[in-house]
């Protein structure tokens, strides 16, 4: 029989369970998925406008147009008209009368083909009456603009009279871009209607359970008539997170409506116009420091773009507060977020959900003590450190500070004293010389917080099955982006089983088999899914045990799982035959497992609690040369030493550590979005706005995971989440990219660039610093 001989033991460096099906093209997504017989195809007609109120909408060439069937609009929607995630009703599927943003979906066209009804949605004659807009944080708060959702003050200890008595006092502005998902696959649903209210939609998601609600309401049906599938996404970073709910919800009424598929895919530049990013921020801050560097008080505001809605923007604000102090302890602070409503696409999760605008601030404030001081950047983060039993802003003790040791083995692997003197010295050779070059060095942490911050979302379901050959199912609430963690959670159930890889199959994501289901988003994947799966796959071990003892008049601890077989005393048995036996026994072989992470709870109106189960620490040391005649910059060498707990899968982690840092790189340097006067986004295709390159890495890139820490709470297999926190690894370029500018200066003079550090804002620093014409100083 197959399955009858020894199993390779399980490994830690088990390749992604789609890897090889990504690199020969095998791989299905929603796009290749072959339609059913009669499908059509949706398009979305944009608006021509920043704000303003509909006067009137001719679609009669629209519907005209070759192979169109008919066109949707607000009126056409039998439920609710709305996606808003946190039922705020304040983001419509179809603009109802008024557009909030350029871009903001007003119709859909259904058509034949997907190329006519593109064509089609060009001709619609829509009159309006324009009203005044407002794009950015600061012109929101200087026209009085509203907040799209309440803010959040953390406070301990009593800044306000902190500040005034500390030796030393800086105040400054800090002005941080935002950033396009831009996964590889587009946004995209393809709805297939079923009976009575039925409808099936397979879709590129990260929270099939939205989804599901999002579509029901819009239909006025009741959840358990959808059905959302996810094999997997070409990327999502949270882009996916709620974004897709409109597209799903314009394919399922219209197949509804006309009783056939109904498909829906954007081009990358609608896709980039319609769709929320993340948030960029304006913060002012104030920090009183002594001379030697150490934090007295800090003192914040968070302003943040959060578009024409509310989406997720409270939640991912809070995250930028709770950030705030990164691995610092700040005696005496107060933060405030202000979520600000603007008349731009609506802003959403991204890799960090607002973490990354956070710590960057904290190492803002870092380099301004140390310019301040005549330091390096590196000491003053390490006096400034959090010890254990101190308290963040949000009154959550530390109990698991690693980044002394951390700090320790990265600044000797990366020879970091060496390398930072001979920086200084080539530094100082180029100022004597006239030399354009500057390098630049900086080693920074993260200290970043595991856990949703809405507590209810801290919860997973799994479902395996294990068939009368030995075969096993596995299905869970997690959806796979490309990250693994189909992959880490097959692992987690093979070895429970004590059986090889070969005998599990997981199976799509569906919200058919699991239902209730969190997003897969702030790192948890892992964590929650895998606790879930091991907990279905413990009670069909603890029935097989039961059976076996009864069977083989055996105890307990007589019976042991070893590759793909179960021995019971003396006797060995494969793996499969215990599996016949125990069905013919009439055994339930199948499970539901859950998971609630433990522990946390939080307080919003008070800014106390414990929003996070853990921690998960990393740090970076990058070394850049700057041309301060043109701004450009390479990155000369990155060593990375990153906390992942008892990692699962090395090799998973280390692609997610890579890729993460990259990714933080790209935010801080190279990705720009800007829009025009008009409200108009000019950075919506590969032409304008530039993601990094394989040939941006850095030329040296050294990745290791500190494989002697160990998750002290009690995590899967003791592990730690690896999405997220590595991405804020990248703010080590844009510190070595301040510190290469500083030197203009002589290191008296805090750089204060501002992110992205595109070369046309790198050279204007330098201009600034040297005294230069306003205009070459962006003054």
């Amino acid at each position: 029989m197959k399955h009858e001989t020894l199993a390779p033991p399980v490994t830690p460096e088990t390749p992604h369970e789609s890897a090889e099906k990504h690199v020969t093209g095998r791989a299905d997504y929603t796009d290749d998925l072959v339609l059913p017989q009669g499908a059509l195809h949706a398009y979305l007609g944009l608006s021509t406008i920043t704000h303003g109120r509909i006067r009137s909408m001719d679609l009669d060439a629209v519907r005209a147009a070759p192979g169109v069937i008919d066109v949707l609009t607000a009126a056409d929607i039998p439920g609710k008209n709305d996606v808003s995630p946190i039922g705020k009703n304040d983001d419509p599927i179809l603009a109802d009368g008024k557009v909030m943003f350029h871009g903001q979906p007003v119709f859909a066209v259904i058509a034949e083909t997907r190329e006519q009804a593109r064509r089609a949605a060009r001709l619609a004659k829509i009159d309006y009456e324009p009203l005044p807009h407002v794009l950015d944080p600061v012109a929101a708060l200087e026209a009085g603009g509203g907040l799209a959702v309440p803010g959040m003050t953390l406070r301990r200890g009593d800044p306000q009279a902190a500040l005034p008595k500390a030796p030393r006092r800086i105040d400054g502005r800090f002005v941080i871009g935002g950033q396009d998902h831009f996964y590889l696959e587009t946004q995209i649903a393809l709805a297939i209607p079923g009976e009575d209210d039925e409808v099936v939609i397979f879709t590129s998601t990260q929270h099939p359970t939205e989804v599901q609600h999002m579509v029901a309401h819009a239909l006025g049906v009741p959840a358990n008539a959808v059905v959302v599938n996810v094999r997997r996404m070409g990327g999502g970073f949270g882009g996916k997170e709620t974004q897709m709910n409109l597209f799903c919800c314009v394919a399922a009424v219209a197949a509804k409506k006309w009783h056939r598929a109904v498909k829906l895919r954007p081009d990358r530049d609608d896709d980039m116009i319609a769709t929320g990013k993340r948030h960029d921020f304006v913060v002012d801050y104030s920090i009183g420091f002594d001379e030697a560097g150490r934090i007295l008080a800090v003192e914040g505001d968070w302003y943040a773009r959060c578009g024409f809605s509310a989406d997720l923007s409270m939640a991912v604000t809070d995250r930028a507060l709770f950030h705030a102090d990164n691995a610092y302890f700040y005696p005496d602070v107060e933060v405030r977020s202000h979520p600000l409503r603007t008349n731009t696409v609506s802003n959403t999760a991204f890799r960090g959900f607002g973490g990354p605008q956070g710590v960057i601030v904290a190492e803002r404030i870092i380099e301004e003590i140390a310019y301040a001081t005549g330091q390096d950047t590196l000491a003053v983060r390490k006096a400034n450190l959090y010890r254990n039993g101190q308290l963040t802003p949000y009154h959550q003790p530390v109990e698991d500070m690693i980044l002394p040791r951390i700090f320790a083995e990265l600044e000797e692997s990366c020879d970091y004293a060496r390398r930072r003197q001979a920086v200084l010295d080539w530094n100082a050779r180029m100022q004597a010389a006239g030399g354009p070059i500057r390098k630049g060095i900086a080693l920074t942490p993260v200290k970043f917080g595991i856990s949703f911050t809405a507590t209810h979302f801290n919860q997973a379901g799994a479902l395996v099955h294990i068939y009368t050959d030995g075969s096993i199912q596995l299905n869970h609430g997690g959806c796979e982006m490309g990250q693994g963690l189909h992959t880490k959670i097959a692992q987690i159930v093979a070895e429970a089983f004590s059986v090889g890889l070969d005998r599990i199959k997981v199976t799509k994501t569906t919200t058919e088999k699991v239902p209730n289901t969190s997003a897969t988003a702030a790192s948890s994947g892992t964590d929650l899914n895998g606790m879930a799966a091991l907990d279905a796959a413990n009670q069909i071990k603890r029935r097989l045990v039961d059976f076996l003892c009864t069977a083989k008049d055996a105890t307990p601890e007589e019976i042991r799982f070893v590759p793909d077989h179960v021995v019971v005393r003396d006797e060995t048995i494969p793996f499969s035959k215990v599996i016949e036996m125990a069905y013919l026994s009439r055994v339930q072989l199948w499970a539901a497992g859950f998971y609630a992470t433990p522990k946390i709870h939080w307080n919003r109106a008070e800014g106390r609690g414990r929003p996070f189960y853990y921690y998960a620490y990393g740090a970076a040391c990058s070394e850049v040369s700057v041309d301060t005649l043109t701004g450009e910059y390479v990155i000369e060498r990155t060593d990375v030493l990153h906390d992942v707990g008892r990692s699962i899968n090395p090799a998973l982690d280390k692609g997610q550590v890579e890729g993460a840092f990259v990714q933080g790189t790209g935010w801080l340097t190279s990705e720009e979005l800007w829009w025009d006067k008009e409200g108009r986004l000019r950075t919506h295709a590969p032409s304008t706005y530039k993601i990094p390159l394989a040939s941006d890495r850095p030329k040296v890139f050294n990745v290791k995971l500190a494989e002697w820490s160990e998750n002290k709470e009690r995590t899967i297999k003791r592990s730690k989440a690896v999405g997220e926190p590595p991405f804020m690894l990248g703010i080590s370029v844009f510190e070595a990219i301040g510190h290469a500018v500083a030197s203009v200066a002589d290191y008296r003079e805090c750089p204060r660039l501002d992110a992205p550090a595109t070369p046309e804002r790198v050279l204007m620093a330098v201009e600034r610093l040297r005294g230069g014409p306003p205009a070459l100083r962006g003054a």
